[in-house]
């Protein structure tokens, strides 16, 4: 998505003679590539369902939304992390965390206050108003290709829904990694099954609505975007690997799902500990894991350091993908895949700046390290 030239001023700063793009640019761009395309593309599915779900979006529809959720919200949490802690439980030990950076009660009132304050986004009027405005437009099919990308350029609402939980979401992720970064795995899992478990007390149509808002959290807390954003700013604008994040970053789910799609193909009879690989539920969890997978190479290439994927990413993988029963070689193709994407979105300058970092984590991931058996196809 491109921004137009008054809001590029805007939001671009001249530091000590260098001209360089502040947090809110890519945050933005960010914002506006995820929560559009859920709410629109979800919606043109439904159209018969328009009148429930005008319900379902009014005054009166989220706020009872919202009050259900809270009211399941503190059970929900407990649940959470009772799965967390099976799941992860022999981690602790296995990789020699500190029990004392994993405190349960901290862990669940930081979830619990994200979950809560996102509930009260969702029922604020400014954003309702916005929001369903054009959710009810896209249901009528009234919205032009010309006329959805003037209102997502136009749209402050997503944006700014976004950017408040994003920031608080990225405050935590912070917090939790500063001291050993895989503590952020427990804390990842937990909001997974949190919003998991939230989202199996609502109906279709309701999962839909307050779908948008729930990824915000998943991907801030999987994703180092923060980080990502943070690095940029060291940035000129005519960094090389500045220019790269500016073209991949709109299209990055665009190429999660063309990859996940591609692996499903490839692996049809595969099945990890959640499901068959082509189930919609592991087919989201795929997605966000690919678009994780290019925001840490994003931060390698913005840092000019391999830091994040060796000390936070690769070590989240060896705790998380073999208790979950994804296969290594699954990371593989994906990481092959993904470097033929990147070539084909990129100039050869611009590549440059990612593949050295794709071809560490092929090392890391290699079946030298693991040494495991080639999977059927």
């Amino acid at each position: 998505m491109e921004m137009d030239d008054k809001s590029d001023i805007n939001l671009n700063h001249f530091v000590e003679g260098k001209k360089k793009y502040t947090v809110p640019y890519l945050a933005q761009q960010w914002a506006k590539k995820y929560l559009q395309t859920i709410e629109f593309n979800s919606l043109y599915e439904d159209k018969q369902d328009h009148l429930n779900f005008k319900k379902i979006v009014s005054v009166e529809g989220r706020e009872k939304t919202a009050q259900k959720l809270m009211a399941s919200l503190r059970t929900v949490s407990l649940q959470a992390w009772n799965k967390t802690e099976t799941l992860l439980s022999e981690e602790v030990k296995r990789h020699r965390i500190d029990p004392k950076l994993i405190n349960p009660w901290e862990i669940t009132a930081d979830a619990f206050g994200i979950y809560e304050q996102v509930l009260h986004l969702y029922t604020q009027q400014i954003l309702r108003q916005k929001l369903s405005t054009q959710l009810e437009l896209a249901y009528q099919g009234e919205l032009e290709s010309e006329k959805v990308q003037k209102m997502e350029a136009d749209s402050s609402a997503s944006t700014h829904l976004a950017t408040v939980i994003s920031t608080n979401v990225g405050t935590l992720r912070k917090k939790y990694t500063q001291t050993d970064p895989r503590v952020i795995g427990f804390v990842s899992m937990q909001f997974h099954y949190t919003s998991l478990g939230l989202l199996q007390t609502l109906s279709p149509l309701e999962q839909t609505a307050l779908g948008g808002y729930l990824k915000v959290i998943d991907d801030h807390l999987y994703m180092p975007l923060q980080r990502a954003y943070e690095a940029a700013g060291e940035h000129d604008y005519n960094s090389p690997a500045l220019a790269a994040v500016q073209k991949l970053l709109p299209i990055s789910t665009q190429i999660a799902n063309k990859i996940c799609q591609k692996i499903i193909e490839i692996y049809p009879n595969y099945r990890s500990g959640s499901g068959l690989l082509r189930e919609p539920r592991v087919q989201i969890s795929s997605i966000r894991d690919v678009e994780m997978f290019q925001v840490y190479l994003w931060v390698c290439s913005l840092e000019g350091s391999i830091n994040a994927i060796q000390q936070e990413l690769f070590p989240l993988c060896v705790m998380l993908y073999p208790r979950l029963q994804v296969q290594w070689e699954l990371i593989r193709c994906m990481l092959h895949l993904l470097e033929q994407e990147i070539s084909q979105h990129l100039t050869t300058k611009e590549a440059i700046t990612l593949t050295p970092y794709l071809q560490v984590l092929w090392h890391m991931f290699s079946p030298k390290v693991f040494g495991e058996l080639v999977l059927e196809r």
